[in-house]
């Protein structure tokens, strides 16, 4: 089991007043599984990938993560278990704009501390798999949506991570560019990889193997 989430819940303080995101969560996710996780705005869908990124912690439950509790890890804990584990593909990007293409995608690495030599390697074989080898040099704004969204994606491959998380990651392209993307993460899952993918589109949805259906910070069956 890669991911086991148990009663997890996420609540927020807002002044005096607590709103609930998540309420008693049970998840269960196997290695080279393809999940979308569906849901209306304010569902908390969001809150959820946070937690499974080990970008925020449960208010109470346990989020295990490869075998290991991560649910109450310190921030400098989580930053190395998040490198070391975990890929994410936002809907915004998140590239360094000066950059090129190579160094964004070589970030992760630089942090995992990594050799210049071996990290340049690496990056380049991540933007090969994403047929981006020719545009290394590059930076974001020169290229389409299309390519940065690529390079995004190399960039969540290249320390080969147990587990990638995709946000919404057709949401700022085009239709046909998103099918695209979409064939991207298909082959990735095809090749063993697993796959969370948070998205409010239905067709999208259908590219995964199992659909989470989230309101109300709780999930609904069927």
């Amino acid at each position: 089991m890669l991911v086991r989430l148990e009663s997890v819940t996420r609540t927020y303080r807002m002044g005096r007043i607590e709103v609930p995101a998540l309420r008693g969560v049970d998840l269960e996710v196997e290695r080279n599984e393809y999940v979308a996780i569906t849901g209306p705005s304010g569902s908390g869908k969001s809150t959820l990938m946070n937690i499974l990124g080990c970008l925020d912690s449960p208010t109470s439950g346990h989020f295990h993560l490869d075998g290991r509790d991560v649910s109450q890890l310190s921030d400098r804990q989580l930053s190395r278990v998040r490198n070391e584990f975990v890929g994410f593909v936002f809907q915004t990007f998140n590239l360094l704009p000066r950059a090129s293409a190579l160094r964004n995608v070589e970030a992760p690495l630089v942090y995992a501390g990594i050799p210049g030599g071996r990290r340049r390697r690496m990056a380049r074989e991540a933007l090969d798999r994403v047929g981006l080898s020719d545009r290394e040099r590059h930076r974001p704004n020169e290229m389409s949506g299309g390519q940065r969204q690529r390079v995004a994606i190399a960039r969540a491959l290249v320390n080969r991570p147990s587990l990638i998380l995709a946000d919404e990651p057709t949401g700022n392209l085009d239709s046909a560019t998103g099918g695209e993307i979409m064939e991207i993460l298909d082959g990735l899952h095809a090749e063993g990889n697993t796959i969370l993918m948070v998205t409010h589109e239905r067709y999208i949805a259908e590219h995964a193997s199992r659909e989470i259906r989230l309101y109300d910070g709780a999930i609904r069956p069927g």
